[in-house]
């Protein structure tokens, strides 16, 4: 939906006709065969399909977390994640690339009025990829920076116009700590360069970003530390109670989420195995073997748990939002280990039932071997290691501070 011009030639967008909570979770679930149809061809490609994008856009999917004053729905994250769990059972590399993907009109909105108008104002459908990682060189100049590096891992690059990347920025001054900074760069400015050959996620197109020497103005940064604190310059503008969320908590819960669809899948998969497989070697039914059915009656139990947590810590989250309430720390640092332990629970499940199976479950043609590479890929990302954030958890519960970076 993109901005029209009125008689005066004020620029207003129009707003779509916003489905409810669980249409949007309808028409995930009704993409499910069509995403399994077509994971063969997106594997290939090493890409989501043109056809997936559009059908996502036309589903209404990337406008959950917009702006309503950008013509999107600016709806809880519960809805979102509910529509990413969805869409992975199908395909959990298009789960994990709407999940990043879909996630980033979020960041956008809490960036300057100005960076928003430069994406939105003449196509409120634009996307943005990303690559936070802080490999970037920046050099200070008049109005802003000189960002040059190489950044990898920016899924679904190739569907997208702008992209935004993650860089320290020198201190200004000797003793004080450097400045870290998400920067947004149009397409203009940077090259996607071919570098993802993996055995899990293939179809994400997780591509290398590549900027030599781009001019990228103050008000196309983001701090780290306003994200932090809740205090975006774009919260001006965007003042709804969904905007006033820490980043870093609508972040990690957009690479681990996805993790519990695919892992839903997986364990369809496994139960589809287990009605119909009778043992070569010992003429056994695999449904009659309770060692597998307690496989699958965990996973089954667990994946309902981690659900519950998910929609638990949102809910808390918005009703503090709502209230004009501070979320107190300790509840920040829990929520953010809950969500880094979330693709390892996953992928452990899986692990599980794997050898449960049978050898036909090792072949490629396997409804279950796509899930379970993609779950142990997923494990790679750096929010996705309990280990980086434990620490935290605990000198939280010892009386000690934790780092900001990802809360």
């Amino acid at each position: 939906m993109g901005p029209a011009a009125s008689a005066a030639g004020v620029v207003r967008v129009l707003t779509p006709v916003q489905p409810s909570r669980d249409e949007l979770v309808a028409r995930a679930r009704a993409m499910i065969p069509t995403l399994k149809a077509r994971g063969d061809a997106a594997e290939a490609a090493r890409r989501i399909p043109d056809e997936t994008i559009a059908d996502l856009q036309e589903a209404g999917f990337f406008r959950i977390l917009q702006p309503k004053r950008w013509g999107g729905y600016e709806m809880d994250p519960q809805v979102f994640f509910d529509v990413q769990m969805a869409l992975s059972e199908g395909c959990m590399s298009t789960g994990w690339v709407y999940g990043v993907v879909g996630g980033h009109p979020y960041e956008l909105a809490l960036f300057a009025d100005a960076a928003q108008h430069e994406v939105w104002s003449d196509d409120t459908s634009v996307l943005v990829s990303s690559s936070y990682q802080p490999v970037g060189r920046v050099e200070r100049v008049e109005g802003g920076f000189r960002l040059s590096g190489r950044w990898g891992f920016s899924s679904g690059c190739e569907h997208c116009q702008w992209v935004l990347l993650g860089a320290l920025i020198p201190p200004a001054a000797e003793g004080q700590p450097p400045d870290m900074r998400t920067f947004l760069v149009p397409r203009r400015d940077y090259a996607i360069e071919d570098a993802w050959h993996v055995f899990g996620l293939k179809a994400t197109g997780s591509q290398d970003i590549v900027v030599e020497n781009a001019f990228i103005p103050e008000h196309r940064t983001h701090k780290a530390i306003d994200g932090f604190l809740c205090q975006n310059p774009g919260q001006a503008e965007n003042d709804a109670p969904l905007f006033s969320l820490p980043w870093a908590q609508i972040f990690v819960r957009l690479v681990s989420t996805g993790a519990i669809g695919g892992a839903r899948g997986a364990v369809q998969a496994a139960v589809d195995i287990a009605k119909a497989r009778i043992s070569t070697n010992t003429g056994k039914a695999s449904k009659s073997d309770p060692i597998l059915l307690n496989a699958i009656a965990r996973a089954y139990a667990e994946l309902d748990e981690m659900v519950a947590v998910l929609d638990r810590n949102f809910t808390d989250m918005m009703q503090s939002a709502r209230s004009g309430a501070t979320l107190p720390m300790q509840k920040r640092v829990l929520y953010r280990y809950q969500s880094a332990t979330v693709v390892r629970r996953c992928a452990a499940l899986v692990d599980t039932l794997m050898p449960l199976l049978g050898g036909r479950a090792i072949y490629t043609s396997s409804p279950i071997v796509r899930f379970w590479l993609d779950l142990n890929a997923a494990r790679a990302h750096v929010a996705n290691d309990p280990g980086n954030f434990g620490p935290d958890l605990a000198n939280g519960l010892m009386g000690e501070g934790p780092g900001f970076m990802f809360l």
